[in-house]
């Protein structure tokens, strides 16, 4: 939390000045002062400057943390869509679900937007929200081009493919025996299309994008993992 961050430097601040003084301390009572007299304040100050700045370097050392590669793209993607991808991925295993899933809703993206974030020349507002392309389709925005009228969410939500995946997924929860149906069929009651069939088509890129993503986020656990 902020405040114990907060209230936690004064205490370091003063820590490392007490061991500074301490090391003050030591040398003076080595070599001594002339005449055997007490350590006076100019002789802690001349010797403080000596010894603090070389102290404050080394506390101030940081270890540079080297953010992860992005996914490899596969199966005729560019890397915005497979970061997409990832992202549906990666939504479906926070959410406990199954590799299958995952490859119903990366088809599904597949088909609805290419996997792009697409806003609407219908709603002027979702050009707002990160968008990577656009479509005309009512008012249907995001990866899986669903309708804020229709009360899968705000645009703003819908433009977050975090949430576009989430809102997915729960609907394709509460189909019954989605997980062994066909592909087509399942994303089909999901997205109630005019094209119920052309989900099919997609399912082997889906299959092999979320083999390629798998092996990432394992190989990623795997890393933070490593002592």
């Amino acid at each position: 939390m902020a405040g114990q961050a907060g209230a936690s430097e004064p205490t370091s601040a003063l820590t490392t000045s007490a061991s500074v003084v301490g090391v003050v301390d030591q040398v003076l009572g080595t070599v001594g002062t002339p005449a055997g007299a007490p350590a006076g304040p100019s002789d802690r100050l001349e010797l403080f400057a000596a010894v603090a700045p070389e102290t404050e370097e080394a506390s101030s050392t940081e270890v540079a943390v080297v953010p992860p590669a992005p996914p490899t793209p596969v199966a005729g993607l560019d890397q915005v869509q497979m970061n997409n991808a990832l992202t549906i991925v990666r939504t479906g295993q926070a959410m406990g679900l199954p590799e299958r899933a995952y490859v119903i809703a990366v088809a599904t993206a597949m088909q609805e937007s290419q996997l792009r974030n697409l806003a609407s020349t219908r709603i002027p507002e979702s050009y707002q929200y990160n968008a990577e392309g656009e479509g005309s389709d009512h008012d249907s925005v995001g990866l899986f081009q669903q309708r804020p009228s229709a009360g899968w969410g705000a645009v703003s939500q819908l433009m977050d493919p975090a949430y576009a995946a989430t809102a997915f997924y729960q609907a394709l929860l509460r189909v019954p025996g989605w997980e062994s149906m066909e592909l087509t069929w399942a994303a089909q009651r999901v997205q109630v299309s005019a094209y119920p069939y052309a989900y099919a088509k997609h399912e082997p890129r889906a299959q092999q994008v979320v083999d390629a993503l798998l092996a990432y986020t394992n190989s990623l656990a795997s890393t933070d993992a490593a002592p």
